[in-house]
């Protein structure tokens, strides 16, 4: 009792906080369309500068997937005015830190760096907004480095090569089925012609939001941006057709037999997210209900599968609330070594049923919720969390505004609201599973 009592306090904390540290977000939209958000912190002497393109690999169609994450290496490799392997060179000068980041809905790019040296950032990362090179040598060799990026964090990694697998059997339609590194056929197939027309079509400042939080002033940002990013002109943006996935119609289940140690699953559900769900309410119900599935120690399933009945030699959940289209709550583990697959997502099948027949206690609730809030409130304890966060609501549509209501929207989530979402999208016909079977060697040189 005395630790939901100091998780209550807590959350308490938390919502206080949350509004007042929110509070020194400005933003202004420049003449071209870049938007500029800034977030004061005053805490050190630093900042984080962001570029965050609307453009990611839902962007791309058959044929040419992996070419945004193809391009954010290429971002790396040259302009006119800045040649090859200078860029992170001249920011690691000044003691910067830099990197970029492809996933389904955007592509970003960072720096971490001394205050006063955010003009080093915008004068870098404004020229190569422009003035990309996309040189040809450049390229070949660096679609190598993909391809090894592929076999590595996939092909060779059964769990990756699982979840691949799963995305292509749960879309029909949807871009998210393809994965965000590409097929590899198109990545062996793919030219840097095809990047230089993605980078025409989604490089430009009226498909970009540049987010910089730290010890700053806004009204120095907005200059500095003015200075280098107001004077790059803005350009039509390519178009896409909406692709919007079906209703699935019943249950889709694959096998995936690849050389592993271990046995894994995964079980999904379609579900909405905060973007594309009718009722707000019922997003945030399935956050919560992550939280109760999979929050740590005291989580259900740690608690009762893991510890209590010992299926699982580990089991998780998620759901991702910030994304642009439908997308998945998420089961996946890996069972006991005297346990079958088919025995843990029963197992797994078993804790979702409860939600639909009985309410989660309030004293629970109260502890997830707590949990929830508290640790979204910890992570924006880094300047670059922050920024991510900024960036990412910005991008999918939702506005970085939507961050100020979340502890308030989580703490609205009742018991009822949880059991309602349970039985609205936990159903067979929105359910897909992969099973993971472990080859040998010998047995996987025989496939």
């Amino acid at each position: 009792m005395k630790k939901v009592i100091l998780s209550i306090k807590c959350l308490i904390v938390c919502i206080l906080l949350l509004p007042a540290a929110n509070a020194s977000v400005h933003e202004k939209t420049l003449k071209n369309g870049l938007k500029v958000v800034v977030k004061e912190d005053h805490r050190a002497p630093v900042a984080t500068a962001q570029v965050w393109y609307k453009v990611g690999s839902a962007s791309e169609y058959g044929g040419v997937t992996g070419v945004s994450h193809a391009l954010e290496h290429m971002m790396f490799k040259g302009t006119p005015k800045i040649p090859v392997g200078k860029f992170s060179k001249i920011l690691a000068g000044v003691g910067a830190r830099d990197n970029a980041f492809t996933s389904r809905d955007f592509t970003a790019y960072f720096q971490l760096l001394d205050v006063s040296k955010l003009e080093t950032s915008f004068e870098l990362e404004s020229d190569r907004m422009a003035h990309l090179t996309l040189d040809e040598h450049e390229f070949k060799k660096e679609i190598e480095v993909v391809k090894e990026e592929r076999r590595l964090r996939t092909e060779d990694n059964p769990n990756s090569l699982t979840y691949e697998q799963f995305n292509a059997a749960a879309y029909n339609t949807s871009p998210y089925q393809h994965p965000v590194i590409g097929w590899m056929n198109d990545l062996d197939n793919m030219q840097v012609s095809d990047l230089r027309q993605w980078y025409q079509d989604w490089y430009m400042p009226n498909n970009a939001t540049l987010v910089v939080v730290g010890d700053v002033k806004a009204q120095d940002v907005f200059s500095l941006a003015e200075k280098y990013y107001g004077v790059i002109p803005q350009r039509d943006v390519a178009t896409l057709k909406p692709r919007i996935e079906p209703r699935q119609v019943g249950e889709r289940r694959v096998e995936v037999k690849a050389i592993a140690k271990l046995p894994y699953m995964i079980l999904g559900y379609k579900v909405p997210s905060l973007k594309t769900i009718e009722d707000k309410r019922e997003a945030y119900a399935l956050h919560v209900l992550a939280g109760i599935l999979d929050g740590g120690r005291s989580s259900r399933l740690s608690k009762n599968l893991v510890r209590g009945q010992e299926i699982a030699a580990s089991a998780g959940a998620g759901y991702s609330l910030y994304t642009a289209r439908n997308n998945m709550f998420l089961f996946d583990g890996t069972p006991n070594a005297n346990k079958t697959l088919a025995e843990l997502e029963q197992a797994i099948i078993g804790e979702i049923d409860k939600f639909k027949t009985e309410l989660v206690s309030e004293q629970e609730l109260k502890r997830v919720k707590a949990q929830v809030v508290a640790s979204e409130i910890y992570q924006q304890d880094s300047i670059q969390r922050q920024a991510y966060i900024i960036g990412s609501l910005e991008t999918v549509g939702l506005g970085w505004e939507t961050m100020n209501s979340y502890a308030e929207n989580v703490q609205a989530v009742t018991a009822e609201d949880i059991q309602s979402v349970a039985n609205k999208y936990f159903i067979d016909d929105y359910k897909t599973v992969a099973y993971l079977t472990p080859l040998e060697q010998e047995e996987f040189g025989t496939k």
